[in-house]
C-alpha cells in the first residue's frame, strides 16, 4: 500500500513541485536523506523558507512527540540532496545540513509564535562542486562546532535535546554524528588542499586529530556496550571525550576557518 508520504512525494514530481490537500499551497521541498541505521536513501515531503541562499526547514513531526526520522539522518550525514519546484520544473541539487542553534534561531523568529522551541530547523547550503564544497565548509564549520558543543552540554545535563531519549542513547547518536562529519571533512581536505597551498601541515593535524577523536569514539561505544548500567562511567568518558574535541574544534577556528573564508570570499 502507497503511504501518505510517498503519494505526496509523487504528486510533487508530477506536478512541479506542487501538491494539493493537506498541502495545498504550502511551501515545500522535497528532501532525501540518507538512512543513519539502514543506509539507504530517504525522501520527505518538508515545509521551508528562504533565507539568503540557503534554505531553512522545520521538522515539526505533525506535532508528535518526537522529532522526524529525517532530522536524525541528516545529524548523522549532513550530506542531502533537495527538490524544489520553480517556475520551469522541479530543481535537484545536493546540500549541507546543518541545525540552526539556540540564539540564531530566536533571530531568525522572534515574534513568530507558529515556530515553537521544540521544532528543530535546519539550514540547508546548496553545495556543487570542490569549491562550493569548500566554501560551504569555510562559511558554516563553526556553526557545526556549535552544535556539537550543544548536543556533548545537553548530554552532560542528562539526556540531552531529544525529547523521550535518553543519555546513553544520546550519546551513540552523537558519536555517530561526529564520526560522519569527521568523515566528511576528511573527504574535502584535498579539495582545501588544491585551493589553498601552504595549508597542508595544518590539515595533517586536523587529520591526526581526528583518528584520536575516532579512538575515543571507539571507546566509548564499547563502554556503551559493556556497561549497560553504569551512568557514572557513561559520563566520565564523555567528560573526557568533549575535553579533547573542544581543543580539535579551538585549533580548527582558530588555523583554518579564516583561511576558508578568505578564500570563497
Amino acid at each position: 500500500m502507497t503511504s501518505f508520504n510517498d503519494r505526496a512525494v509523487e504528486e510533487f514530481r508530477a506536478n512541479g513541485g506542487r501538491v494539493g490537500g493537506l498541502f495545498e499551497g504550502a511551501d515545500l521541498l522535497l528532501l532525501t536523506t540518507v538512512g543513519a541505521g539502514s543506509g539507504r536513501p530517504r525522501t520527505n515531503p518538508v515545509g521551508y523558507v528562504r533565507d539568503g541562499a540557503r534554505l531553512l526547514v522545520f521538522g515539526s513531526n505533525s506535532g508528535q512527540e518526537t522529532h522526524p526520522g529525517w532530522y536524525h539522518n541528516l545529524v548523522v550525514n549532513p550530506s542531502v540532496t533537495v527538490e524544489v519546484g520553480t517556475a520551469g520544473g522541479i530543481e535537484t541539487f545536493p546540500a549541507h545540513a546543518v541545525p540552526v542553534q539556540d540564539e540564531e534561531r530566536d533571530r531568525l523568529f522572534a515574534g513568530e509564535s507558529a515556530i515553537e522551541g521544540a521544532v528543530p530547523v535546519v539550514a540547508l547550503y546548496p553545495t556543487s562542486g570542490a569549491n562550493g564544497r569548500v566554501a560551504a565548509l569555510g562559511d558554516h564549520l563553526v556553526q557545526v562546532h556549535d552544535w556539537f558543543r550543544q548536543q556533548i552540554a545537553a548530554a552532560r545535563a542528562g539526556g540531552g535535546t531529544e525529547r523521550g531519549v535518553d543519555l546513553r542513547e544520546h550519546c551513540l547518536i552523537l558519536c555517530s554524528a561526529i564520526h560522519a562529519h569527521h568523515t566528511r571533512e576528511d573527504g574535502i581536505f584535498p579539495d582545501v588542499q588544491a585551493l589553498v597551498p601552504g595549508l597542508e601541515p595544518v590539515l595533517d593535524r586536523l587529520r591526526a586529530d581526528h583518528v584520536v577523536v575516532a579512538e575515543h569514539l571507539r571507546r566509548f561505544r564499547a563502554l556503551l556496550a559493556e556497561n549497560p548500567g553504569d551512568d557514572a562511567d557513561v559520563e566520565a568518558e564523555l567528560d573526557r571525550l568533549a575535553a579533547d574535541l573542544e581543543a580539535h574544534f579551538e585549533y580548527e577556528e582558530r588555523m583554518l576557518v579564516p583561511v576558508l573564508n578568505m578564500s570563497a570570499s
